[in-house]
């Protein structure tokens, strides 16, 4: 081809044009400004949660800790539910898929499998830093049978789905971006240990365990190309953890 000659589209001298790149966690088409958006609506959402849980005739009923899942559940709903408007009225973009919601997806059984393994393995770890035994968030959720009932839908469903949507489906995106997979998934590792680092008062040791769950998390959802992995692998630990639980305070009652 000389220069100037056009190049004919599908010929073997002009290079073929560029894939278009479906995955979301590279290429989010959100910004930094809706993370910040959708940060600054929390602490109102709590607000506003905790006041509808006290507005509800009867919650008082079950006690204190049952009123804390209500409210967190309210909470989810309005930081969700807003999160959804933006994506559908700024981008008219679906949530779920958005998000990286995909059903069914290559790696379901590892996924489910990986859960409990994944457990078996911070559990060994945690060992060997030889953590401190702290009171646990699980011990004041299992003091009647509605709130251990709500608390277990909590620990299986309602965590590992809103916590891997808004780190993995909606934070690490972006900053996998910005950082790269590997800065990008310890990052966000990172964030989610120290989001939980109050419920266990502070102990590194505990909340570098979360660390390295959450970056496990991220490295399925990024490999995957699936929340959903994330999601399945965050539930079953969760519930490999709780099942622990609950064996080891009915032994000891």
């Amino acid at each position: 081809m000389t220069p100037g000659e056009p190049s004919v589209a599908g010929s073997p001298l002009s290079p073929p044009p560029p894939e278009p790149h479906s995955d979301s966690t590279a290429e989010p088409f959100w910004s930094y400004e809706d993370l910040f958006f959708i940060l600054a609506i929390c602490v109102p959402a709590l607000i506003a949660a905790f006041f509808v849980i006290k507005a509800i005739p009867g919650t008082a009923v079950f006690g204190m800790p049952f009123q804390e899942l209500l409210t967190q559940l309210v909470w989810y709903a309005l930081v969700f539910g807003s999160l959804t408007i933006l994506l559908r009225f700024r981008y008219e973009r679906p949530f779920w898929r958005s998000l990286g919601w995909k059903f069914p997806f290559g790696g379901i059984t590892g996924a489910l499998v990986g859960g409990p393994l994944l457990a078996l393995a911070i559990a060994l770890l945690g060992f060997a830093l030889n953590a401190p035994e702290i009171p646990m968030p699980f011990q004041q959720m299992l003091r009647d049978k509605p709130t251990t009932m709500l608390f277990a839908i909590f620990v299986v469903v309602l965590g590992p789905l809103s916590e891997e949507l808004a780190f993995r489906g909606f934070l690490m995106p972006l900053l996998v971006r910005s950082l790269g997979a590997a800065w990008g998934v310890l990052t966000t590792g990172l964030l989610f240990g120290l989001m939980h680092a109050a419920e266990y008062h502070w102990s590194w040791r505990h909340v570098l365990l979360i660390v390295v769950a959450g970056t496990v998390f991220g490295w399925v959802r990024y490999r995957s190309g699936s929340t959903t992995a994330s999601i399945f692998m965050h539930s079953t630990y969760n519930l490999t953890q709780f099942a622990a639980f609950v064996v080891q305070a009915s032994a000891f009652r």
